[in-house]
């Protein structure tokens, strides 16, 4: 029983005891004592005023008095108006870390064969330009909050939707046709995402010149558009690509090609995985024949020109096109049809879409669509709506090519740790390959770190300079302070000094290593709020607190020169353990910690 459920208990009995009265434990508050008064945890005693009769200090001293008297996990109290400050047992502080020792994977639940399904889909890249910032601000959320979600005891699945069809993957391939003489990547030396993405460059930069010349004719600009031959082409290239002309479709496979090992490339220097991957030239037939089928129940209606459309006024919103008067797919449609093949691959109980702020009414409409198809989970889906990221000169545009490339991102992030490393002198020692697999190590967990402590609701500008800093709020600081506790164990180990299973000296312990017991207690908790609140950041934040506590105690205490043999196990048992959800926190988060920095 950990100490918050003791003492909730002891409560409980001593309001019986002093006012003859039952209280629900929901009435028992008990909150972490703040930090300018005595004591661990702090009881609240207003909601008992009424069955004490009596005012709240009076009340709160005799709460205490009885706690003292008949709670041996109580060493003193005091009050603060009608709080209850309680200081707790050094006794208890070293049982409780001992049951912390023992759980390898303290504040994980494990899924068993019951547990719910959750699917998470995120990444949805486009075949025709490689991942960019973005896209890695939604991977490393995507892969953040599937490892949150199965730690908190469900089973998860991670999919990706690829968005490998339509009139932007038809620029690429007509720009490659016209202007590429036959550059693969091999021919090249680009990897093929880079390579596809130049050509959507490309042909953006041929179609504003065709718009210009014809403007420069006497066109205005919305003639000059719908006149340009290079937009055309590329509408007829879809056409053919949707009526299976071989040829287009030839062409469209060997570039799509390129791209996917361009993209599995990123994906793996990311850390990054899924469990299965869906293509939307294969999802939106699907969602037609969907849509089709609620048209025949009665779900939705069709227009005089054949266009099909939810009425959704009766939810607050408005019409919804399903499918245009050709019998064409819309986004809708598509996202319809991967649900559909996604349930039939999954028995699924719940399904989080992790995909940008500005498709929150998307989300909103595909819900009620689903539940209208009957799909179980439609109502309750989660969309995982994040903020936009910029950089310190501002927004990002990839038709002109503008976008902060995810790989060189990766590139630039891995150099900046080696050189800040070893400015530091932090790589001296190492092997050439060890310092590089260290720098990978710290440039990757400095980028992962700085985007995923900021909560995901909000738009945030990477800084990748301040995101590579030793110290502060950064993934390096919290690393370099796991490779520090990893020193001082290697160090006990070579005294010849064994972590016991369990501590069972009795000593007195201090206030802050009281308090580091204590916030590593709450570290199962902090899982099951940020899974409840589906947020990377509570993870990425309380680590942080964590790692900056340890630090003023490693700078006020000693550790390995301690007198006290067994205040010096008990501070190395401490650390250990410091060390260990150090690792489980940032684990959750994607990051590596390295042993050595």
């Amino acid at each position: 029983m950990n100490i918050e459920n003791k003492l909730v208990s002891s409560v409980i009995n001593g309001l019986k005891a002093l006012y003859e009265q039952d209280v629900p434990v929901a009435q028992v508050q008990l909150q972490k004592t703040k930090k300018e008064f005595e004591g661990h945890l702090t009881l609240v005693v207003f909601p008992f005023l009424r069955i004490s009769k009596k005012g709240p200090e009076q009340t709160a001293n005799e709460i205490g008095e009885y706690l003292k008297a008949n709670e041996p996990a109580v060493e003193s109290f005091n009050v603060i108006k009608g709080f209850l400050n309680l200081t707790v047992e050094s006794s208890e502080w070293i049982e409780l870390l001992n049951s912390i020792h023992a759980d390898k994977e303290y504040g994980f639940l494990r899924a068993d064969e019951n547990s719910p399904l959750v699917m998470i889909e995120y990444s949805s890249p486009n075949t025709n330009k490689p991942l960019h910032l973005g896209h890695v601000r939604n991977n490393l959320l995507g892969n953040a909050l599937a490892n949150i979600v199965k730690a908190n005891g469900n089973k998860v699945v991670k999919t990706n939707i690829v968005n490998d069809r339509g009139i932007h993957i038809c620029k690429s391939m007509l720009a490659w046709a016209k202007y590429g003489n036959g550059e693969t990547p091999e021919s090249s030396g680009k990897k093929g995402d880079h390579l596809v993405g130049d050509y959507y460059v490309s042909f953006d930069k041929h179609y504003k010149a065709e718009v210009a010349g014809l403007m420069q004719e006497g066109m205005t600009k919305e003639e000059a558009e719908a006149a340009s031959p290079l937009m055309n082409e590329a509408r007829e290239m879809l056409l053919k690509w949707e009526s299976g002309d071989s040829e287009v479709r030839a062409l469209w496979s060997m570039m799509n090609d390129w791209v996917y090992s361009g993209f599995e490339e990123t994906y793996r220097r990311m850390g990054v995985t899924f469990d299965k991957i869906y293509y939307e030239s294969n999802t939106y037939l699907e969602g037609k024949e969907k849509v089709l089928e609620g048209l025949d129940k009665g779900a939705f209606y069709r227009k005089d020109d054949g266009s099909v459309w939810a009425d959704l006024t009766s939810e607050g919103l408005d019409h919804k096109l399903l499918l245009r008067a050709d019998g064409t797919s819309v986004y809708m449609t598509q996202d319809i049809g991967t649900a559909k093949l996604r349930f039939a691959d999954f028995p699924i109980n719940k399904m989080i879409y992790v995909v940008g702020n500005e498709q929150n009414y998307h989300f909103q409409v595909l819900s009620i669509l689903l539940d209208k198809l009957g799909f179980e989970w439609g109502k309750g889906l989660v969309h995982f709506s994040y903020g936009m990221v910029e950089l310190p000169e501002g927004k990002m545009k990839s038709r002109e090519g503008t976008v902060v490339d995810a790989d060189e991102l990766i590139e630039e992030m891995v150099n900046t740790a080696k050189e800040t490393s070893a400015e530091l002198g932090k790589l001296e020692g190492c092997t050439e390959e060890e310092a590089n697999n260290i720098t990978r190590i710290v440039g990757l967990g400095a980028l992962k770190y700085f985007i995923l402590k900021v909560d995901a609701r909000k738009n945030m500008t990477f800084n990748p300079k301040e995101s590579i800093d030793f110290n502060g709020n950064t993934g390096p600081f919290i690393q370099y302070t796991y490779a520090r506790i990893q020193s001082i164990l290697r160090k006990a180990i070579e005294t010849g000094i064994v972590i016991p299973d369990v501590f069972s000296e009795n000593i007195t312990l201090s206030e802050k290593e009281e308090g580091l017991v204590q916030m590593l207690a709450d570290f199962a908790a902090i899982v099951k709020q940020a899974g409840d609140d589906y947020s990377p950041s509570i993870i990425a934040n309380y680590v942080y607190d964590l790692v900056k506590e340890y630090n003023q105690f490693y700078h006020d205490y000693s550790i390995l020169r301690e007198e006290n043999e067994s205040v010096k196990i008990f501070r190395i048992m401490l650390s250990a353990n410091i060390a260990k959800v150090i690792k489980l926190s940032m684990g959750l988060l994607g990051i590596e910690v390295p042993d050595r920095m």
